[in-house]
């Protein structure tokens, strides 16, 4: 029986439905596709890389990874390891600003050019090493204010020492810069340990650890400023480099040394950061593995015990103790298995610029094959946009920003 005008019309409208749709609709490939895309630009949000250049080059290695997504920071350094110079990032306060603002205004363009959403545009993390005295990227002789090492700040009268803890935060705001990993609350030992040599603590006493390293954490939170304590569990007792290669704390580190960390981070001004030590401390872990490394220590220890819930920083992770003893793909698993949710490439001490894209791939493989589980790579995601969303909002005006002499 033929069919009427109308039901052929109908049918055909059917069809024609169906057909845009399956037009429409991505195929199981395209969506393998846009799930890996996904899950890769998480992945680069755990990456903080360090880069030649007192400027952003449009094409360099840096710009490029900054372009397509895969990275969530940048460090900035004065001294080039490689060079043996100080030929690096940071020349004085003009050309930093300027080098810090062309950082987020290409991180703001890759996002937008990616996004629909204005919610979706975070800043990018731009991390320094800013601890004062021989660990200071911002010296006086470039035009900065000067600073005191932590043994020195400890002496202060208070009112000078809130002082130059304001100053600080002023210059970090004031040079573009949201992260300073800082300030160290590791317990002073001998002379001749690694952090002493330096005057790296405060003291040996953790109640006077606490007290000066909360003068600084206030002073950060004020101006906007994510700080980070180091080095987690405890690095004060080690006579030996990590840059250099493995270091044992075993029988040397004391259990006070977690103190300054219980104390600090139960507090409303506390930093949001942690930063492992690539020490060994069987105390801690028996199977002998550095804290960056470690579950035992990182999730067992200062999440699950100390209840911490904000970011797990590495130290780098081209260090000697954890480069020269395990491979990448293994360190990078053991590491974010452990707990970590930032991994520091600083390409200081390679001869080669460790490509984030390769990182990522080593990563992404790892979540494919099930060794290191989705849910964690989002649990790090989704506490580094946190502590992005805070820094968008965080920013005080720095035109009305002055030092105190």
């Amino acid at each position: 029986m033929a069919l009427s005008k109308y039901c052929t019309i109908k049918i055909f409208c059917v069809l024609l439905a169906f057909a845009l749709s399956a037009c429409t609709l991505p195929s199981k490939r395209q969506e393998e596709s846009i799930e890996a895309i996904s899950m890769k630009e998480k992945i680069g949000q755990m990456l903080i890389v360090g880069f030649d250049g007192f400027e952003l080059e449009p094409n360099s290695p840096i710009a490029l990874a900054i372009q397509n997504r895969q990275i969530g920071g940048v460090i900035l350094f004065d001294y080039d390891f490689k060079k043996k110079s100080y030929q690096r990032n940071i020349k004085d306060p003009t050309q930093l600003k300027r080098l810090t603002a062309a950082l987020q205004n290409m991180a703001k363009e890759a996002d937008q050019y990616r996004s629909n959403s204005v919610e979706s545009l975070y800043p990018l993390i731009i991390a320094v090493d800013y601890e004062g005295g021989a660990v200071d990227r911002l010296k006086s002789r470039y035009g900065f204010p000067k600073t005191y090492s932590a043994q020195q700040f400890s002496k202060l009268p208070a009112k000078q020492a809130e002082q130059q803890a304001e100053n600080m935060a002023k210059t970090l705001v004031t040079s573009g810069i949201n992260v300073n990993f800082s300030p160290v609350i590791d317990l002073l030992y001998g002379p001749e340990t690694f952090i002493a040599r330096k005057e790296r603590s405060f003291s040996s006493i953790p109640e006077e650890v606490e007290e000066n390293a909360q003068l600084l954490s206030r002073a950060y939170r004020k101006y906007g400023i994510a700080c980070a304590y180091k080095h987690f569990p405890g690095h004060g007792s080690a006579v030996g480099d990590t840059h250099l290669g493995f270091v044992d704390v075993t029988d040397t580190w004391q259990k006070k040394e977690l103190k300054p960390y219980q104390y600090l981070l139960a507090q409303k001004d506390a930093c949001p950061i942690v930063m492992t030590a690539h020490v060994v401390n069987r105390n801690l872990d028996p199977s002998g593995k550095p804290a960056t490394l470690s579950k035992t220590i990182i999730q067992g220890k200062l999440r699950d015990e100390m209840g911490f819930q904000g970011i797990v920083s590495t130290d780098c992770m081209q260090m000697g103790a954890i480069a020269d003893n395990y491979r990448l793909g293994e360190a990078l698993k053991l590491s974010i298995n452990a707990g970590a949710d930032m991994l520091i490439f600083s390409n200081q001490q390679f001869p080669v610029w460790q490509n984030p894209a390769a990182v990522i791939d080593l990563i992404y493989a790892h979540v494919k094959s099930g060794e290191i589980k989705p849910s964690r790579i989002e649990s790090a995601y989704q506490r580094i946009i946190h502590l992005k969303n805070k820094l968008l909002h965080a920013r005080p005006n720095i035109t009305n920003i002055t030092h105190t002499k």
